[in-house]
């Protein structure tokens, strides 16, 4: 933790509205939270006044407390075991039409008021560089408070508890023989965000995440295969509480993910040659994050941003001409809690915009951007799209995913791999690239099967394929249906310089696409 000298700890339960605090009839516990909530409420206001004072013509301010709880193993020895927390408040303004921002960990109202005058200074200095005046997209100043369910707070289940678990699930993959390595992690996070602005926004959300996966790698004959469940990458990831974990039964799938990993050295290469591919659900979702995502993310269309993943091929002539997908392909970026428990859901973005649903491709024609108040004009909206997120309280918000979803059809997998003469299933992530317009892309997976006369015959290795992305979402023929589709996590979506790491949450069940690419990623 910074150097505050006072913890949030708001507690895991909505609080009541900020401006209407219950009598001190309450528990000694919730009036601690209120009394800390309306102390950070007071600094934070008083950042604002000093703002505006200083020459600021809109300020905003994020008081933000983030618990971190990360535990993994190694061949059944622990591997690392942190538990953090870091406080602090991030004041944005805008002075002389340009932007100022500053952070700090020094809650006093000193501290505060310092932080605030340093972002004033940083606006004008940057007003001497500027290329035109800021104009936010107007929005409804919002009161209010937001918490995503759960069941089971993580950070109060013992540490022993989680760690047994993975423990357990560790030494079922080292039955197997063959496994060379095994490795397994959970994480945990707690956000918990106070945001307030010069235009009279009060809004306090809190944020439970909660992830977990394992790995099992088979190293022979000059030759690494692994196997992950239930996802490659950290596993499966949401806004959820320890209940997730519980639900993924780790040490009831471990075995199997270690037969998997050693059965695929005697696997058949993955032929070469235009195929028709089928991709499960958890791989469809990283391709949709790296050939929609990251394009329709507007500040890079604009050029406003170009680190970690380059700029767009999606300029702005193309809103409402593209043809993106086929018929079929309906992707839509959803904050909104009823598309689902992502990582990519929130009840207001940080610039207070509540959670909205911007239908992002309609019928295979492109139809949207993530956008912000800043950004919105350039594409002829009134209003943000909401989608300004800021890792820390010691970041910028920049234009982020939220979750971007490919909607279902009506197929089931079952009925799919019948109807396909000869094609081949692929799953589970192993490697992507893709050029920094996002445009040409190539992504290997852990397993493949190859599909011949309608069933699954035989298992596949080193599988890849690559493409170019409107031709790829052009050649989808086929979705399967709700009951088979899942809202992944992506944890670790990095942007930015400095960089930060967000999650996002992307939904998707399996889907053919015809004539792909396919080759050998990892032959020998």
């Amino acid at each position: 933790m910074g150097g505050a000298s006072a913890a949030l700890l708001f507690g895991m339960q909505s609080l009541p509205n900020l401006h209407s605090p219950r009598s001190t009839s309450q528990s000694p516990f919730l009036c601690d939270k209120m009394a800390s909530l309306f102390n950070m409420l007071d600094l934070a206001n008083s950042a604002l006044d000093t703002a505006r004072r200083r020459g600021a013509s809109y300020a905003d301010a994020r008081v933000m407390d983030i618990r971190r709880r990360d535990l993994s193993t190694k061949n059944g020895e622990v591997g690392s075991l942190s538990e953090s927390e870091s406080l602090g408040i991030g004041i944005r303004v805008i002075a002389q039409g340009a932007w100022g921002f500053a952070s700090t960990d020094r809650l006093t109202r000193e501290g505060v008021q310092a932080c605030a005058a340093q972002a004033v200074d940083i606006a004008h200095a940057s007003a001497l560089a500027k290329h035109g005046d800021i104009v936010l997209a107007p929005e409804q100043a919002y009161s209010d408070t937001w918490q995503n369910p759960f069941i089971k707070d993580p950070f109060r289940i013992p540490l022993e508890r989680q760690l047994a678990l993975l423990l357990a699930a560790d030494q079922e993959m080292r039955r197997v023989k063959g496994v060379t390595l095994t490795e397994t992690s959970m994480n945990f996070r707690r956000i918990e965000q106070l945001f307030v602005s010069t235009a009279g926004a009060n809004i306090h959300q809190v944020k439970m995440q909660s992830g977990a996966g394992i790995v099992a790698t088979s190293f022979a004959n000059d030759e690494i295969q692994k196997r992950s469940y239930p996802n490659s990458f950290g596993g499966q990831h949401t806004l959820q509480g320890y209940e997730l974990v519980e639900s993924m039964d780790l040490p009831g799938h471990a075995y199997r993910v270690g037969e998997e990993a050693v059965a695929l050295h005697k696997a058949a290469q993955c032929p070469e040659g235009s195929r028709t591919v089928i991709l499960d659900s958890a791989q469809l979702g990283l391709q949709i994050h790296e050939s929609v995502g990251h394009p329709i993310e507007l500040d890079r269309v604009l050029g406003m941003e170009a680190n970690f993943a380059g700029m767009s091929f999606l300029t702005l002539e193309k809103l409402r001409t593209l043809r993106y997908g086929s018929d079929i392909v309906n992707v839509v970026a959803d904050a909104r809690l009823e598309h689902g428990p992502g990582l990519g859901t929130f009840g207001y973005d940080d610039e207070g915009v509540p959670a909205q649903c911007t239908p992002i491709i309609s019928n295979g024609l492109f139809t949207g951007y993530l956008s912000s108040r800043e950004t919105a004009s350039s594409i002829g909206e009134a209003r943000s799209g909401g989608t300004m997120r800021a890792e820390c309280w010691n970041r910028l918000p920049m234009i982020r995913m939220t979750n971007v979803s490919l909607l279902p059809g009506a197929w089931r997998s079952a009925d799919l791999i019948a109807d396909t003469d000869d094609g081949i299933w692929m799953e589970t992530n192993r490697s992507w690239s893709i050029d920094d317009h996002r445009y040409h892309f190539q992504f290997s997976t852990e397993i493949a099967w190859e599909i011949k006369g309608g069933k699954k015959i035989r298992m596949l290795k080193n599988p890849s394929y690559s493409g170019i992305t409107t031709e790829f979402w052009n050649s989808c023929d086929a979705i399967c249906s709700r009951e088979e589709w899942t809202l992944w996590g992506t944890p670790n979506c990095g942007k930015g310089q400095p960089q930060q790491v967000m999650g996002t949450g992307h939904g998707a069940a399996p889907a053919r696409f015809r004539n792909i690419r396919v080759g050998v990623a990892f032959s020998k």
